[in-house]
């Protein structure tokens, strides 16, 4: 990466976390020079987010995009996962690729919404007696962005295992429900009977893919 190339992510990172304030976390990795220990960042604002600093590894949902090859790599976008100390965070990982297209860096974007998802929930249940006099309860409004959230992630889902439900095997089916689970789609209420569904599985069924594509994700480290 070079100093002049650098110094536009850095500005970039900076003007972005200013804008959304502390709970933003914007991290600029260099996938030009990546070692072998995976040290990616170059860059970093408001590294407490996720408790990372400048030399510290890229995400595991970054890396498990990296393993896949340059040729592969595409955008995530607005996914849901838990820090290790149990924050709910939303994130974006956007690539930045040179003239021939291959990806020399990415820009990620780490917004904590706990706060907000637990003022979310106390402002439903202030406002629930307002659903009787035709007024939208709070808790229904928020629910429409996690609801198309949880839809995109399923969408990302089909489209990593590269062919629809109805073709999928068991295998294909344990690949797509991992992605599910590595992107935190399992921490959005009621998620689990929605998979189900779109899958074609039971509860059962689906607990038990989880851990089997836990256990793949173990062995492949």
């Amino acid at each position: 990466m070079s100093p002049a190339f650098l110094d536009f992510c850095e500005r970039l990172a900076k003007g972005i976390a200013s804008q959304f304030g502390k709970d933003c976390e914007v991290t600029v990795h260099d996938l030009e020079n990546i070692d072998s220990s995976l040290s990616t960042i170059v860059a970093i604002e408001n590294g407490h987010v996720t408790q990372r600093m400048v030399g510290g590894s890229a995400a595991p949902e970054l890396l498990s995009v990296l393993r896949e090859g340059p040729e592969k790599m595409g955008d995530i976008v607005a996914y849901l996962h838990k820090t290790e100390d149990n924050r709910l965070v939303k994130s974006t990982a956007v690539f930045l690729r040179d003239a021939d297209g291959k990806a020399i860096a990415a820009i990620t974007i780490n917004y904590d919404i706990t706060m907000l998802v637990a003022v979310q929930h106390i402002l439903a249940e202030f406002t629930a007696g307002a659903a009787g006099d035709g007024v939208q309860p709070v808790e229904e409004a928020g629910a429409v962005n996690i609801s198309s959230l949880l839809d995109e992630l399923i969408e990302q889902s089909v489209a990593i295992v590269g062919k629809p439900v109805a073709l999928m095997s068991k295998q294909d089916k344990i690949r797509a429900i991992g992605f599910l689970n590595d992107c935190g789609a399992f921490l959005v209420t009621k998620s689990g009977q929605r998979v189900c569904s779109y899958f074609g599985i039971s509860k059962y069924t689906l607990y038990s893919y989880l851990d089997e594509a836990k256990h793949a994700a173990t062995d492949a480290d």
